[in-house]
Formats: structure tokens, sequence, C-alpha cells
């Protein structure tokens, strides 16, 4: 089975590991993982008994339980779509706020708004590219005019 781990959970991999061994104890183990002793002896329990597979988050590829409901995110964007189309995500929010009793985050509405097409980001213009101005083959082959409206006399 491949697993797929975040640099955190393969340091602690190592480190229930090496208590699992009896190279470190447990209380110097919790110091190193910053939890407490009894949640390191939870994580060794798990070790022994599934593996290096016990230690991945149980949560990894599920959804938020902060998210907000499908129903609410379709009923906000149907609103947005019907009167609200041609506004950013700043104003959208102040306007939901305010007439419609709608609290969200401009950051959580600019994503919807993205993803349901209704507002493109201005991602920064990408620089101008120029012709790159190649040197000249021979020394003094550019010559330089003198723009002055006089003439020096030299005798």
């Amino acid at each position: 089975m491949l697993l797929s781990m975040s640099q955190k959970e393969l340091n602690r991999v190592d480190v229930i590991r090496d208590v699992c061994e009896k190279r470190v104890t447990q209380i110097n183990a919790s110091k190193l993982l910053n939890l407490t002793r009894r949640q390191v002896q939870r994580l060794v329990n798990k070790y022994r008994s599934d593996g290096a597979s016990g230690l991945v988050s149980l949560r990894r590829g599920q959804p938020s339980n902060r998210r907000f409901s499908p129903e609410f995110k379709r009923k906000t964007l149907n609103i947005i779509k019907d009167k609200y189309a041609d506004f950013g995500p700043t104003f959208a929010n102040e306007k939901l706020l305010e007439k419609h009793n709608i609290k969200l985050s401009s950051e959580t509405l600019r994503h919807w708004m993205i993803d349901e097409g209704i507002w493109k980001s201005r991602a920064k213009p990408k620089p101008k590219i120029y012709q790159p101005r190649y040197r000249r083959e021979c020394l003094g082959e550019l010559v330089q005019i003198d723009g002055s409206h006089h003439v020096l006399d030299v005798n």
C-alpha cells in the first residue's frame, strides 16, 4: 500500500520507531514532537498495531467540518448572479451582508466567484519581452553623433 505522508508525519514515524526500539524515552519523544506523554503512548500503540500507516492522518482527503453547505453556497451564488454579477468579491460581500443578511468572508466569496466564472482575478501583467541588443562586432562601429547646435572652431 502506497502511503502519502507529510514531512511532519515522516518525522513522527522516526521518533515513534525510536521509542519502540527503546532508543528514546516517551518523555523525550513528547518533547521532540511537542505532544503530551499520553499522546506519544497512543501513537506508539497505533504504530505497533498498524505500522507507519497508523500514524497517517485519518482526516486526509475528507472535507472540512467547517465548510458551508452546498445549498447555502448555491443560494448565495444565485443571488450574486442575479443581482451583483458585475461586483467584485468585497463589494458583493458587503451587499450580501447589508441586503440579505448573509455573512461570509471576502476570501471565501472570492474563491466561489472564481470557481463559478463570475469574477476573474487580475493576475499581474507579464513583463514585456524586449528584443536583446547584440554587441557590435568591431570597436568604434557605433558612431556617436553630437546633437548640439553650435560648431566648435579648433585652431
